[in-house]
């Protein structure tokens, strides 16, 4: 699956010709609790195994980890994140999975080549105000701006103090 624009013929005769649109593009923001030690072996398989998986799917993000806390940012086709997230939900290194962010709209992925980039919890904070600085849409920046918020005092605070 691709995320890359398509041609999309006018609904109407009276509707002008623009040629190419993008498709909706399904975005989803999880943090977790790692239920025990997560190794750097076992991060490394973790993304491994993301790798094979997501170009296949259409997805595409990035995933922390930091203070025994798992923060991922998912993108692609509706039901294939909702697929993956299913599967992650019942995945035993997992427990208290909080859904921080869910949205559906046209627009350009935010992290078009990281089939799953692994960044360190002491970068996330960078890697965030990166993305919100490349940010074309008003919800992707919104959505940022929210995950910085939640790094000094929500859900995934520890992350911001790793």
């Amino acid at each position: 699956m691709s995320n890359d624009p398509q041609y999309v013929p006018p609904e109407s005769p009276d509707e002008p010709v623009t040629g190419l649109r993008l498709p909706a593009l399904y975005n989803l923001v999880y943090c977790s609790r790692a239920t025990g030690a997560v190794d750097d072996a076992e991060l490394d398989r973790i993304i491994q195994t993301a790798r094979r998986h997501n170009p296949a799917h259409g997805i595409t993000g990035l995933l922390v980890y930091g203070s025994g806390v798992f923060f991922q940012w998912l993108e692609g086709p509706q039901a294939q994140v909702q697929a993956l997230m299913t599967r992650l939900r019942t995945d035993p290194r997992h427990e208290a999975v909080v859904l921080l962010s869910e949205t559906e709209e046209v627009r350009d992925r935010l992290f078009p080549s990281w089939d799953m980039e692994l960044v360190e919890a002491s970068h996330i904070r960078e890697v965030l105000q990166d993305a919100l600085t490349e940010a074309n849409q008003p919800q992707q920046a919104g959505t940022l701006k929210d995950m910085l918020a939640q790094l000094d005092s929500g859900p995934i605070s520890v992350l911001g103090a790793a």
